[in-house]
């Protein structure tokens, strides 16, 4: 049976730890409501802007710009987006399952496959893994910038433009709620071309002032935009898992200070009881 000293040094260092993660805590949970303030503000114009392009790409020739070309694919490129820290519960084991599910799935095999990361979590993860990385980006999320994530997305432009690579693909977590992520992986380049229902016209658009122009504006544009929406549902989903197991990491703290404090009660009584014993014993020889 452990002694006293013990079991007290035992229920101090969680109490230690207990306060550690209530402060965690709070600090994903102010993290969160500004994460979520720039992500709710992100999120409609991205999605109408994915809706436009992608009707777009579905009436324009093919040739009209080299974002919506189509080549044999050959080379891919997946970004997978991860978290610099850990203590987020599952959010970064998430991802990497997902990825690594991806990555040897039917559609990728035959195919030459580079990654591109973004987290230290992710890196250090693939970084021991067969598959070779391309670049990594380390403490984005730190400052998370719209310059950081332009600078990103032109990086990738400029790798699929000069045919570096024949597609591109997005793995990231996209924030549902604060105990809840949905693992999200998705074609970037080219645009993806939807199938027009029988009942839809299948004429290209008029443009003005020309076509070239406006797909030279505004293809670039949507490719930083979904960039920065990854990077911002990413960043909000991270905080919110890390709050929800900084919480649950401090309920069980609390549970196990009240275990070991019933228990130090128990073996406080028995050292009693069994002083009291041999005080009566002494006595009755």
């Amino acid at each position: 049976m452990p002694a006293l000293i013990d079991i007290r040094r035992r229920i101090r260092s969680v109490k230690n730890t207990q306060q550690i993660t209530k402060a965690m805590k709070m600090v994903s949970a102010a993290k969160l409501r500004r994460a979520q303030e720039a992500m709710f503000a992100a999120r409609p114009y991205a999605r109408k802007m994915l809706e436009v392009l992608n009707s777009l790409a579905t009436r324009a020739h093919p040739d009209s710009h080299p974002l919506l070309r189509e080549r044999p694919v050959e080379r891919v490129l997946v970004v997978v987006v991860t978290s610099d820290k850990g203590l987020a519960g599952g959010f970064n084991s998430n991802i990497i399952r997902a990825a690594v599910r991806f990555l040897k799935s039917d559609e990728l095999t035959g195919k030459r496959v580079e990654l591109e990361m973004i987290g230290r979590k992710g890196r250090d993860f693939f970084r021991r893994r067969a598959w070779p990385i391309r670049a990594e980006e380390i403490g984005l999320f730190q400052a998370l910038q719209f310059p950081r994530a332009q600078q990103v997305a032109h990086r990738l432009i400029r790798s699929y433009v000069e045919a570096e690579v024949d597609q591109i693909w997005l793995a990231y977590n996209e924030f549902k709620t604060v105990v809840q992520q949905k693992v999200i992986v998705e074609r970037l380049l080219p645009i993806q071309r939807l199938a027009l229902e029988p009942t839809e016209p299948a004429q290209d658009y008029i443009y003005e002032p020309d076509a070239k122009g406006i797909f030279d504006d505004i293809l670039p544009k949507h490719v930083e935009i979904q960039v920065w929406r990854a990077l911002l549902e990413s960043a909000a989903a991270e905080h919110g898992a890390r709050m929800a197991a900084m919480d649950a990491a401090t309920n069980n703290a609390g549970d196990m200070i009240e275990r070991l404090t019933l228990y130090m009660n128990k073996v406080r009584q028995a050292a009693i009881t069994k002083e009291i014993i041999e005080v009566v014993s002494g006595a009755g020889s």
